[in-house]
């Protein structure tokens, strides 16, 4: 494929794969060349990990880009944790990013809160297992209406939980818990910016998410009231068009 195609890169979240795009991009349109890389420890790249933290996911999403042929600016579309790493990345290779869609992620830092309820994940993975963890982590990503509707989508994150190892579940949960405020990016962005945001997530902040919005230059914005923290598998359609609205916005219609 040309390497001069208009790219669009997706980046997954936590304990999730590229697998976790494979429906959302079925469609998308041939004018664009689709990367999917598997971030360190997910998926199939298991090759040892020594650093988690998410500037070295952006040198290695940058490494990824590099092998693939894949010099010119990319849109980055980026589920959670995905959005920490193109974050880290806009921040010290802005002349790499045409565009960043942020999908149920945030510039912030963790509160306190959040890195001791990390601290505790880490604790209960540790102890009883990482198999054990996604039977109750999952669930609660998605909005309440959801929850035991699309059983499939739940399925397919917990199978793919299930399968990511010890290593990379601690290593990534003190990554994002060490991970800085990183608003400025956003407000200094010289490309457009999309923010994603489900009303009933509870790992990012709605009203967060609405402040965050506001900051780029060029802001594109889709707020979804029947969503959790999961805006690609519980409202599939309107987030697929909002991305779209953006490359043609980034590239060019």
């Amino acid at each position: 494929m040309s390497t001069t195609l208009p790219t669009i890169v997706f980046l997954h979240g936590f304990a999730e794969s590229r697998e976790v795009w494979t429906d959302f991009t079925r469609s998308f349109p041939d004018g664009y060349r689709l990367l999917m890389p598997n971030l360190p420890g997910h998926g199939t790249n298991l090759a040892p990990v020594p650093d988690f933290s998410m500037e070295a996911q952006a040198r290695y999403v940058i490494d990824y880009l590099n092998q693939k042929d894949c010099p010119h600016p990319v849109l980055l579309v980026c589920h959670s944790m995905g959005g920490y790493v193109a974050l880290a990345l806009a921040e010290r290779w802005p002349q790499r990013v045409a565009g960043l869609a942020l999908v149920n992620s945030t510039a912030l830092a963790d509160t306190d809160e959040k890195r001791q309820n990390r601290e505790k994940n880490i604790g209960f993975v540790e102890k009883h297992g990482v198999a054990k963890f996604m039977e109750s982590f999952v669930r609660p990503l998605f909005a309440p209406t959801n929850r035991d509707k699309l059983t499939d989508a739940r399925g397919l994150l917990e199978e793919i939980g299930k399968a990511t190892p010890v290593s990379t579940i601690t290593g990534a949960l003190r990554g994002m818990a060490a991970r800085p405020e990183r608003t400025q990016v956003l407000a200094t962005a010289k490309f457009p910016v999309l923010m994603v945001a489900g009303k009933h997530d509870v790992a990012v902040h709605f009203d967060d998410a609405v402040r965050q919005a506001a900051l780029p230059a060029e802001a594109h914005a889709l707020f979804l009231e029947g969503s959790g923290h999961l805006a690609y598998l519980e409202q599939p359609e309107p987030t697929r068009r909002a991305v779209l609205a953006l490359a043609e916005a980034v590239f060019g219609g």
